[in-house]
């Protein structure tokens, strides 16, 4: 069974070590080579990161919870477990954009925009939202039959209401908490629409894996994936050059129903040829695999690296950012991914072999940060 997982955690392992390719390179490059095609190959690929991520999130949580529906539905500790996961999670993600490492100066100096930056919706809080939102409907509904529909239905309204929502200004009718969550009017990255849609499509991709492994046809199931995921991705494409569908484009690609397709289908046959690899190679060590088991603390980490306000309120990215050559830039995404592997993998060390002292580092490290912030 766990041989048959692998695959899972191997997408959203390279997910994590090409996302930290992006963010050194969107912070760091000259801005004259975004202008050029290689880069908006690259961009392209690199727009391939979030939905592989988010999709494997609503997959990972299908999968690991149907051995966990009874002590959910119960209020056990796995439910309170789920919670603070979920509470962890978005916690992170609001961290990792407050305006200033300071309380006081949070409250007092921080502008609008700031305020609607520190608001918006990006990767943590649509994942961690999608979760909460999976783990509500998985307590409600009994049924798998049932709650297999609810994803697929929800999935395809997000996506098919997305184009007429991403350009609204719906901060007129919502608080800017919530309105960040609709809308990518203002400085929202992933709302819900469509992005949301990834986490639902991996539940329902999660739930028929499992139906297909429980009868033995989970080979038959992944070929199918594939070539499923093979025609969605020549559709979505060739479906956005058809001026019939112009209404569910957008004024940006990122709402465009179709393009959704296009990176959906990718994702299928990306997290198929992880599958294949594995049922190849039998792969149960490697980086990669250290790399995803951490995922949350290596997305945090290596953000804090690239953006954390440590040299007198100047981040790397302030002080280097569109400084940088191609070559040194990728020497800059090398070794931060050295740097992020190994501390994966000795985090991931500690929290197997030494649980008292990793615990007693996580509070310890909490207490720090809430003290330095508050006090300052």
């Amino acid at each position: 069974m766990k041989q048959r997982l692998v695959f899972i955690d191997l997408l959203r392992g390279w997910a994590t070590v090409v996302m930290i390719e992006v963010h050194v390179f969107n912070a760091f490059i000259i801005p004259s080579y975004k202008e050029t095609s290689w880069y908006d190959v690259l961009n392209y690929v690199n727009g391939l990161v979030a939905p592989s991520f988010i999709f494997i999130a609503g997959f990972i949580f299908l999968v690991s919870s149907q051995r966990k529906l009874e002590e959910f539905r119960q209020y056990g500790s796995a439910f309170w477990k789920q919670l603070r996961r979920i509470g962890l999670i978005w916690g992170i993600g609001y961290v990792l954009h407050l305006p200033f490492f300071s309380f006081r100066r949070t409250l007092y100096e921080s502008t609008q925009v700031e305020w609607l930056k520190f608001f918006q919706s990006d990767v943590l809080h649509c994942i961690a939202l999608g979760l909460l939102i999976l783990f509500i409907a998985r307590l409600i509904i009994q049924s798998n039959r049932t709650y297999r529909t609810f994803l697929l239905s929800l999935g395809l309204f997000i996506i098919c209401v997305a184009p007429f929502v991403w350009d609204l200004d719906v901060y007129g009718f919502f608080p800017a908490p919530i309105a960040a969550y609709v809308s990518g009017e203002r400085y929202s990255q992933f709302p819900i629409f469509p992005w949301l849609g990834f986490m639902m499509f991996g539940g329902y991709c999660a739930q028929k894996f499992l139906e297909a492994r429980q009868s033995e046809r989970d080979k038959r199931f992944m070929k199918n994936f594939a070539v499923t995921g093979f025609l969605c991705a020549i559709g979505g494409a060739v479906a956005m050059e058809i001026p019939f569908f112009v209404p569910f484009a957008s004024a940006d690609v990122r709402a465009n129903t179709f393009f959704f397709i296009e990176r959906l289908g990718i994702v299928f046959v990306l997290l198929s040829l992880c599958w294949r690899y594995v049922e190849n190679r039998k792969t149960e060590k490697s980086f990669v695999l250290d790399v995803s088991r951490e995922s949350l603390f290596v997305y945090a980490a290596h953000l804090l690296v690239i953006y954390g306000m440590f040299f007198r309120d100047r981040s790397l990215s302030f002080i280097f950012g569109g400084t940088l050559q191609v070559v040194e830039c990728i020497l800059a995404t090398v070794g931060l991914i050295v740097v992020m592997i190994i501390s994966a993998k000795l985090w991931g060390w500690l929290k197997r072999q030494h649980v008292p002292l990793a615990r007693g580092i996580s509070f310890a490290t909490v207490f720090l940060f809430s003290y330095l912030y508050f006090t300052r």
